[in-house]
């Protein structure tokens, strides 16, 4: 997304295969950023793609082009995206929907705290495939469980 060329093209490219076949994982890069008091930081998405390499996956970073304007260090988060560490969304599109199409294309997992209510129906088949996570203390700690907990009914419970 970095160099234009338009969806199509950079799913292309995106989906030529993970290092020796580690499955992939979307990072919602906006969503990870802004997860800390404060603002958008980068050093979330840094610890983010880290603890998913730790873990086994490929991560890729995809960020909505607002981001560039809200990141706390906008020298090293473009030499990034620059880089192709980060892929950027091309302005005016619709960052949820490229995530999501990305996440059911390349059959990947999607990090992302953002429930997606409004593309719940069309992407009901991503929606079991995001990991929700949390940063605390410079540390990330990814929870698979995505679907909703059931709480007994008062009969099951035997009240």
């Amino acid at each position: 997304m970095a160099n234009g060329g338009g969806a199509a093209a950079h799913l292309e490219a995106v989906g030529e295969g993970s290092p020796a076949g580690r499955p992939r994982a979307l990072v919602d890069g906006s969503n990870v950023a802004h997860a800390s008091e404060g603002g958008a930081r980068l050093a979330n998405l840094l610890l983010v793609r880290d603890k998913l390499r730790e873990q086994g996956f490929d991560p890729i970073l995809v960020a909505d082009a607002a981001l560039r304007h809200q990141i706390d260090d906008g020298a090293a988060y473009e030499a990034l995206v620059a880089s192709g560490e980060i892929h950027q969304a091309p302005a005016g599109t619709d960052a949820d929907y490229f995530l999501l199409s990305f996440a059911k294309e390349l059959d990947a997992s999607l990090v992302s705290n953002d429930r997606f209510r409004d593309r719940s129906r069309q992407f009901a088949e991503v929606r079991r495939q995001i990991i929700r996570y949390m940063i605390l203390a410079e540390e990330v700690v990814f929870e698979r469980r995505t679907a909703r907990r059931r709480t007994p009914t008062r009969q099951a419970r035997g009240a």
